[in-house]
């Protein structure tokens, strides 16, 4: 009796061991890649000089319109003048699209380059556009102006400027690259830092690239005044890209 006893024991964990043996294995899935940013910017070829023209942006992700972007800013220079260029803040018309306007005051020919930050990712199309006679007078600036701001064909660099920035308090400087309309990725860049009144006072801060294209670094201002940022940008490939921006910390 006791060796029947101890047989129908052994047969029922045999039964459930080969149960929990034939059990499906939990499938692991790995985090899905979000669907790029399409953003298709669409400006005039050609103006008068004064004339109002309307810039427009069209955001998509995975052939859906993107209506939330959390912002979208129309940045405008005249050739060769990067260092001195201008923001527009653009209207969102709720269905994808997003709209500004501008005039141009004299001839030249003018970049117009949209930020679009949108579901954590960002993307900044240019396009130029010939104001008046263009080209022939344009030329002239640029020929001044060659030494600033000029950028290597088909580079483009965006720094987030913090909205405030507090002494003591650390912050995020973020700085966006494109190659040709697409992310700059496995570049090298370093933030150059130094206070206004001191041009020999300069710290060195390395970023990290957070995504494709985006480089980022953690940095503590330790006094209030005005600060020289400027962004430096190499590659394996021979770039050398320098832009220098001017942050006022309270």
């Amino acid at each position: 009796m006791t060796k029947l006893w101890w047989l129908s024991v052994l047969v029922i964990l045999a039964a459930a061991l080969s149960a929990c043996n034939s059990e499906p294995e939990k499938e692991t899935t790995a985090p899905e890649t979000p669907e790029p940013i399409e953003v298709e910017l669409s400006v005039p070829d050609q103006a008068n000089v004064n004339e109002n023209i309307q810039m427009k942006a069209a955001v998509s992700q995975g052939g859906e319109p993107v209506a939330d972007a959390d912002e979208v800013e129309f940045e405008i220079w005249e050739e060769g003048k990067k260092d001195e260029s201008q923001l527009v803040e653009a209207k969102n018309n709720e269905n994808g699209t997003y709209e500004a306007d501008t005039a141009f005051d004299r001839d030249g020919v003018f970049t117009i380059q949209v930020h679009v930050t949108a579901r954590g990712l960002h993307t900044m199309p240019m396009k130029s556009v010939t104001v008046g006679s263009g080209a022939e007078k344009a030329q002239t600036a640029t020929d001044e102006e060659h030494s600033h701001g000029e950028h290597a064909e088909g580079f483009s660099l965006h720094f987030t400027e913090p909205e405030s920035l507090q002494a003591g308090g650390e912050t995020t400087l973020t700085t966006h690259l494109q190659m040709d309309g697409s992310p700059l990725e496995k570049a090298q860049v370093r933030y150059e830092i130094w206070p206004a009144e001191d041009e020999h006072q300069i710290q060195w801060v390395d970023t990290i690239e957070e995504k494709p294209g985006e480089y980022s670094a953690a940095h503590t201002f330790d006094k209030s005044g005005i600060f020289h940022v400027q962004v430096h940008v190499e590659n394996d490939e021979g770039l050398h890209e320098h832009q220098e921006y001017e942050l006022n910390v309270q």
